[in-house]
């Protein structure tokens, strides 16, 4: 008798078990507004890594707002990413893997149940507006750790940006270009309405973003057009707050429509194309690699997707107020540094992008030596590109939003880096990515410090998607912007709060945007 109760006992135990087994599997079949999805397992994580949000914009659809994505019978299987979209090809990137149907978004998700309701983090890559892939990465470290992840596809370069008058024409509120920024916005929505079926909450979604993708942020945190599609927002390495004419964008200076139109038709010209009709008729791809020998898309200053001049709409209150965490990296510039610059070459250069400026900005970033002047224009580029932008967004949403803005700076020393050239001397543009993406946490041994920061930033990352803020038991603390305090967090070696770093060289390029701002507005009055 005891024998057979002990086996009874053992069999339900074993079912108990199973059952639990079975229970704790993420939600591995789903549906969604256009059909039934399955994804695949990856350790406690369900991925779907190919999940279309919109139509393909392809043939008339090409340089139009996204349309909605058409419906499937069946059970659709995403267990391969969807294609990169038209960029310039390159070793590991060949055309074959690029397609204009590109608008796909790939989700992690650890939720066991559709009613988990975890926070969301919706992730938009990098890459200029011109390159790279929401397939690169769909952030499993910080998935497992409670929230769902979503990665999401843009059309970029030409495809993603270009305006011109015909498209204007054509289009019902008289706008062209920011395509990019529209699927984004798109991809958004979708999150709003179909992310519940995945255990995330439609009512807690963060964006965050790296370079271009921080950039994008930045825009969507100002747009009307997404107001209400998230609640938090994390950049690293980006910003939109420069100044803009009516001429095509150069560097430091955003284009309105009027001036991305001018571009377009000059794309239009060096393509030998008579009109928008032959334009939609080319192959994606010699509208976009490499080899077409004209680049530089970017979003405009259209006055829909993006109304103004950001900075002064930050100074009038008049963007998306939600908390941020915006990071930059101490040595950005080692990855754009020309590896031959000169003495002589930087000296030029400077007087070409600083004009009147070009005397006192030598004196924040000297150049009088070849070494010197590498040295020089990584920091002057840093600053200008991503660090400025950075400043101007936590310190203008500290005087006028109500929602917290943390200011972080990456510093870590380390021997691994995105930029070959031994005269870095700081973390490079595009490095931050390694901490959240598990290369040091998978190399805890070989990159002790690199992995400890690592362990500190995805906590403060997920803490912050979680409830807005990033502070947490056993973290040190970190408190919102203050320009005059030392808030701002330096992760190197640990996590330690700094006064804003390289404040005379932000303090001048600050008076430059100024002035730029001031003469730009002024030719237009």
């Amino acid at each position: 008798m005891k024998k057979r109760t002990f086996f009874l006992l053992s069999a339900i135990c074993c079912l108990l078990t199973v059952a639990l087994n079975v229970q704790a599997q993420p939600i591995l079949k789903t549906h969604v507004e256009t059909g039934d999805i399955e994804g695949v397992i990856d350790g406690p994580l369900a991925v779907y890594k190919a999940i279309p949000y919109a139509a393909p914009p392809v043939g008339n659809l090409r340089w139009t707002a996204p349309q909605p994505a058409q419906p499937w019978e069946g059970v659709r299987v995403c267990n391969e990413f969807g294609p990169m979209p038209p960029q310039p090809t390159r070793p590991g990137r060949t055309a074959d893997m690029m397609s204009e149907d590109c608008l796909y978004l790939g989700i992690a998700t650890p939720a066991t149940s559709v009613n988990d309701r975890l926070p969301v983090m919706v992730w938009i890559h990098g890459g200029g507006f011109q390159t790279e892939w929401y397939g690169g990465d769909l952030w499993k470290y910080l998935a497992m750790r409670g929230v769902v992840i979503v990665s999401v596809e843009y059309r970029t370069g030409a495809l993603g940006f270009m305006a011109h008058p015909e498209l204007s024409k054509e289009n019902k509120e008289g706008h062209s270009g920011n395509y990019g920024i529209l699927d984004q916005i798109c991809a958004l929505q979708w999150v709003q309405r179909n992310i519940a079926n995945f255990g995330g909450d439609a009512s807690n979604v963060t964006i965050f973003g790296e370079s271009a993708g921080a950039i994008s942020c930045s825009i969507l945190c100002a747009s009307p057009l997404a107001k209400g599609l998230f609640h938090r927002c994390i950049s690293q390495s980006g910003g939109s707050f420069a100044p803009w004419s009516d001429k095509p964008r150069s560097l430091g200076m955003d284009a309105s429509q009027k001036g991305a139109e001018s571009q377009g038709l000059a794309f239009q010209k060096h393509l030998k194309k008579k009109n928008l009709k032959q334009l939609r008729q080319m192959d994606p791809m010699s509208l976009c690699d490499g080899n077409v020998g004209f680049a530089g898309f970017w979003p405009c200053v259209d006055g829909y997707v993006i109304t103004d001049d950001q900075y002064r709409l930050y100074e009038r209150g008049e963007y998306n107020d939600v908390p941020v965490i915006v990071m930059t990296n101490s040595d950005e510039g080692a990855l754009f540094a020309p590896g031959n610059m000169t003495a002589e070459n930087y000296q030029k250069t400077v007087g070409s992008i600083f004009g009147s400026w070009a005397d006192e900005a030598l004196k924040y970033y000297p150049g009088s030596t070849d070494d010197e002047a590498w040295h020089g224009f990584g920091d002057a580029f840093r600053d200008m590109g991503f660090a400025w932008p950075s400043y101007a967004w936590v310190s203008l949403q500290a005087k006028t939003g109500k929602s917290a803005a943390y200011a972080a700076f990456l510093a870590q020393p380390s021997t691994m880096s995105f930029s070959q050239d031994k005269r870095r001397r700081g973390v490079a543009h595009a490095d931050d990515i390694m901490y959240l993406n598990g290369h040091f946490l998978n190399q805890a041994d070989k990159y002790p410090a690199e992995a400890a920061v690592s362990e500190i930033i995805q906590q403060y990352w997920v803490n912050f998607a979680k409830t807005g803020n990033p502070n947490a038991k056993g973290l040190p603390y970190w408190p919102t912007f203050d320009d005059s305090k030392p808030t701002t967090m330096q992760f190197s070696n640990g996590a330690s709060l700094i006064m804003r770093p390289n404040r005379e060289q932000i303090d001048f390029v600050d008076r430059y945007y100024k002035a730029k701002r001031e003469e730009t507005e002024s030719q237009r009055k």
